[in-house]
């Protein structure tokens, strides 16, 4: 029907291009932040699934940051022990040199202040030993390397046996200023050496641990990532193939309505 009081023509291309436009616009939002779902109104319950990844993916890879965190400390505590160890076997050659009857008694007490030393370098060593503050060298102290979210999502590591320094290692009170004290230190050396052995391979099979677990962490958090990608992501050629198709309906409303919007004037030819 010819009217001239509703437009309805122009009604229906303006409300087609309406939609056309909104169309359009989020094909740009998408297009532009790389994201599919931008708000709840895109997907409400892709949006739920992707915000619960996003908070799984941020534990675990603070989680490996922490395992990592962790290792740095038992590197540095386990270096440590490694100098430890070469003052250990200095003081077991001090002591064998010592325990010899072809050096004068002044000459076993020289031996006797580098050996007195070297303990009290030992005692430094276990005190001083420290990182972020933490020493586990010098006390029995439990530190807990987490790296999930779960409890037990855990590795304990407790302080080394050396709990004070020398005394930890049984060394302290030894004497190699006479044949039989030197005689008794080689024994004792050797005692302290497995101790402080033990030490080492406790740092050592919790760092083996806390590698494995950083490998895990990483190869869950990537798959995490990918599926999280699916889920929220936007396709870039399909977005792209919809943005074209919005942009040529956009033109052909905008003509459309400016088509509509002249039909009235034909009605003026019959009332001339």
């Amino acid at each position: 029907m010819l009217a001239i009081k509703n437009n309805l023509m122009a009604v229906n291309a303006a409300r087609q291009l309406g939609r056309t436009y909104e169309m359009l616009a989020r094909s740009v939002e998408r297009l532009s932040s790389g994201l599919r779902i931008n708000g709840a109104k895109d997907d409400a319950a892709g949006l739920a699934v992707r915000e619960l990844m996003r908070a799984d993916i941020a534990v675990m890879q603070q989680g490996t940051r922490n395992a990592r965190d962790g290792i740095s400390m038992l590197q540095t505590m386990e270096g440590a022990l490694a100098t430890v160890d070469d003052i250990l076997v200095r003081m077991q050659a001090l002591a064998e040199q010592a325990s010899t009857g072809s050096y004068s008694s002044a000459q076993r007490y020289i031996m006797h202040q580098e050996f007195d030393e070297l303990r009290l370098e030992i005692d430094r060593i276990a005190s001083s030993t420290k990182f972020n503050g933490i020493s586990m060298l010098d006390n029995s102290t439990t530190v807990s390397i987490q790296f999930g979210e779960l409890t037990n999502d855990k590795i304990d590591v407790a302080g080394s046996i050396m709990t004070s320094a020398a005394a930890g290692l049984n060394v302290t009170g030894l004497a190699i200023d006479t044949v039989g004290g030197a005689q008794s230190a080689i024994a004792k050396l050797d005692t302290a050496i497995g101790i402080k052995d033990e030490a080492r391979a406790k740092f050592g099979y919790k760092m083996n641990r806390l590698e494995s677990a950083v490998n895990v962490l990483s190869v869950t958090s990537e798959n995490l990532m990918a599926s999280e990608s699916r889920v929220s992501d936007v396709d870039v050629a399909t977005e792209m193939a919809a943005l074209t198709r919005n942009q040529v309906l956009s033109q052909a409303g905008i003509a459309m309505l400016a088509q509509a919007n002249t039909m009235p004037q034909m009605a003026l030819q019959l009332l001339a």
